[in-house]
């Protein structure tokens, strides 16, 4: 692992408003690494790929991504029932 990989891979279901850069997604059995993002009308949004390639997702597409997260780090957690 190189320094800046630091973390372990998740599965994570995206859409367009909940990709991240940096999430790997397979499409056709290919990974892309999602490079930028641009925002578009109606929701969607324009993915940009280290691969030069590009797909647009729009509000009702969800795909399912692999993201680096740090397990160290504390994530907000939801409210739950009472204790």
């Amino acid at each position: 692992m190189t320094s800046g990989e630091n973390g372990v891979l998740v599965s994570v279901e995206v859409d367009a408003g909940t990709v991240r850069r940096g999430d790997q997604i397979m499409l056709g059995g290919q990974v892309f690494i999602v490079l930028d993002m641009a925002a578009m009308r109606g929701g969607a949004r324009r993915l940009q790929f280290a691969s030069g390639e590009s797909l647009t997702m729009l509000r009702t597409t969800v795909l399912w991504a692999a993201r680096r997260v740090d397990p160290r780090l504390k994530r907000r957690r939801l409210p739950g029932p009472p204790a």
